[in-house]
């Protein structure tokens, strides 16, 4: 269901005062300046497609930024794609500047000020989102902020297109698959970015190494959470999931295997353990973050040729 906020009805002398609080309260606090002595009507369409809010903007010249102050205020961390279809943009966020045309899409980050300038009617459609759904680092996105993205690059191509269509369908997406687009979305997004990123300034390899010591750090710390994914991983280090599988290719072995290593070297280690008694099977395995002892038991046969209890026994014997 759309939401409608339009100067239309309200008086010529209203509207600018009305517009700003539209527009604040259809995205992020901002501070709106309108360039016209009698405004034209302008109106914000606003739909919902999972996490992802889809808003058409039509207005009149006017420019739009975002203050330190208003960041201290309400400390909203979210992001905001502008895919603008009629007018010219004037961007500026973390030191660079740019002009967007039609057909070209950038990014505003929340967290930081920024400004956009429109100095003629306008329409466009901004896709926004919280910050902690995009899988990517804090400086792989400061580094393509104010920054055009058109239909000179494959994958901005394909992630303009995505967008348009989204734009024309936004209000008929069935509730089940929301979500699913929404995060797919974001994956492209993510996708462009990293790629974007990786031009302008590639990555050192003590950089990767020091990435990958992170989510090994993070992991082992988190191995008996039976929740713990890769997908958590990657969220919790704002990289894509994508990035973490690349990460453990350098070292020879999928990210998943690894995890498993760990906690089955872990068990192994419990279950040698020279006590007065001798821990259970089961327990061990849910200690370190096995749901099913059914499958630890299977997965443990795989990796040492022996079962979980016939591993303890030996153990036991040896340490007599």
């Amino acid at each position: 269901m759309s939401v409608v906020l339009s100067t239309a009805p309200v008086p010529v002398s209203d509207r600018a005062d009305f517009w700003q609080d539209a527009v604040s309260r259809t995205f992020v606090p901002l501070n709106v300046v309108l360039h016209e002595e009698a405004p034209t009507a302008a109106t914000i369409v606003s739909r919902q497609v999972g996490f992802l809010q889809v808003s058409t903007v039509t207005a009149g010249p006017q420019t739009v930024t975002r203050s330190p102050r208003m960041i201290a205020r309400d400390g909203k961390e979210t992001l905001s794609l502008t895919l603008l279809h009629r007018g010219i943009a004037e961007r500026s966020q973390d030191g660079r500047d740019a002009v967007v045309w039609p057909g070209q899409f950038s990014l505003s980050d929340s967290r930081r000020p920024f400004s956009k300038a429109l100095r003629q009617a306008f329409s466009l459609t901004a896709f926004h989102f919280p910050r902690s759904v995009l899988g990517v680092t804090d400086l792989e996105l400061q580094s393509v902020t104010a920054t055009p993205f058109g239909q000179d690059e494959a994958l901005s191509a394909l992630l303009a297109g995505h967008l348009k269509r989204l734009d024309k369908i936004a209000e008929s997406v069935a509730a089940g698959q929301a979500d699913r687009l929404a995060t797919v979305t974001c994956d492209l997004l993510a996708c462009v970015i990293q790629e974007r990123h990786g031009r302008l300034a590639p990555q050192e390899p003590a950089s990767v190494k020091a990435m990958l010591f992170r989510i090994k750090e993070y992991t082992l710390q988190h191995l008996a959470d039976p929740d713990l994914s890769l997908v958590a991983i990657a969220s919790a280090h704002h990289v894509s999931l994508r990035y973490v599988h690349k990460l453990f290719e350098t070292e020879g072995v999928t990210a998943a295997r690894w995890i498993l290593q760990q906690r089955l070297e872990r068990c192994r280690q419990e279950l040698a353990r020279n006590t007065s008694y001798a821990p259970n099977v089961a327990t061990v395995a849910h200690n370190w973050g096995f749901s099913s002892a059914t499958h630890f038991s299977r997965v443990f046969r795989l990796a040492y040729g022996v079962s979980p209890r016939e591993f303890q026994a030996t153990a036991y014997e040896c340490s007599r």
